[in-house]
């Protein structure tokens, strides 16, 4: 396990540009070594973080003569202003910070995906009498943060059966145990939340959940990693090896999630207990449909959308978040996918399902 990755907390905020002198240079890279810099858009290690955790800990960065380098920001806002300053080499995060920040120059390109599908849906109890999204009206909905990319969302999904913005209302909850008690106790009806968070939610507050997603951005990811054109290019072997073990990352998930299980545990620093290693493998199942090796037949796992990233940039736009489209090419490139893809599957795959 000695090549997972360090973990540093940064302060909170976009404008915290004092902060960007605290990450050192990566280390000269041998000709057989190549290194990135990863700063990722959660402020500790988490279910975010899965596919990274589960590469470095199964040894496929070690594999790919890879040295990753990972810290954490405050917010997704933060990460992607240490990458367009150039104090690490790839953000770990949503896209909405680059779709809001790209007339500001913030110009990232995204080349990889962490999940298959959108990661925002609306949730709520399943002996909840919201049946249908007709039934959302005058409801009050909880929300991770205030004007999250969760509202676009539903506002969207809602405004389809002819509910106003005006005739229902949030309440930021944060994360962690705080919203699933708002809704056990029933102070919010329902939330607009990550599906991973309702997964999460489901296995460790011991409840079911009635989920409502989008029915056109649901086929849109919204995470992945992101970095610079320059960087792309003058780093496109590290992260055409990096590409790679995410992918290999994800079929494991996929195919073995209790294996996954334990090195996600392991490389998260939390305990590695019976208990731990049943919840965590019961939420990679949840997620299956989530994590980006949902179908293993696809040659391009992992692939980032330019054509989905512009019609998610459509909405943005109507919601008044940016105040324009931007072109879905200018923010993805899938230069990289080919090569992710292009290992012995069916060796991985048996490999996978003999772990432990």
């Amino acid at each position: 396990m000695s090549n997972l990755p360090t973990r540093r907390e940064f302060g909170a905020g976009l404008g915290s540009l004092a902060l960007l002198s605290s990450l050192s240079a990566p280390s000269p890279a041998r000709a057989d070594d190549y290194r990135l810099s990863i700063i990722a858009g959660n402020s500790t290690p988490g279910i975010f973080d899965t596919l990274e955790l589960v590469a470095a800990g199964a040894g496929f960065y070690k594999e790919a003569n890879l040295t990753v380098d990972k810290d954490y920001a405050a917010g997704a806002g933060t990460a992607a202003q240490l990458v367009a300053s150039g104090k690490a080499d790839v953000a770990s995060l949503s896209v909405e910070p680059v779709l809001v920040g790209y007339d500001k120059g913030i110009k990232l390109q995204f080349f990889l995906s962490r999940q298959a599908r959108y990661s925002y849906v609306l949730a709520v109890l399943n002996d909840s009498p919201i049946r249908t999204l007709e039934d959302f009206k005058g409801k009050t909905l909880g929300e991770v943060n205030a004007g999250s990319a969760a509202e676009v969302t539903t506002q969207s999904m809602l405004a389809g059966v002819g509910i106003k913005p005006s005739e229902y209302n949030y309440i930021p909850l944060g994360i962690g145990a705080a919203p699933l008690t708002a809704i056990v106790n029933k102070k919010v009806d329902g939330v607009a939340f990550p599906y991973l968070e309702i997964a999460q939610d489901t296995v460790l507050g011991g409840v079911t959940f009635r989920v409502f997603r989008h029915p056109i951005l649901q086929y849109i990811s919204n995470v992945g990693y992101a970095a610079y054109p320059n960087v792309i290019a003058a780093k496109a072997e590290a992260l055409k090896r990096f590409s790679r073990a995410i992918v290999k990352a994800a079929i494991l998930v996929r195919v073995n999630p209790a294996a996954a299980a334990r090195l996600y545990l392991q490389g998260s620093g939390q305990h590695v207990t019976s208990d731990a290693l049943a919840n965590t493998t019961k939420i990679f199942q949840l997620l299956e449909g989530d994590f980006p090796a949902a179908d293993l037949s696809n040659p391009r796992i992992c692939d980032v959308s330019p054509q989905g990233l512009q019609l998610y940039s459509t909405y943005l736009a109507q919601d008044g978040m940016i105040k324009a489209p931007v072109s879905g090419a200018a923010v993805a490139t899938d230069q990289f996918i080919a090569y992710a893809n292009d290992f012995d599957k069916k060796a991985l795959i048996a490999y996978a399902r003999g772990l432990h």
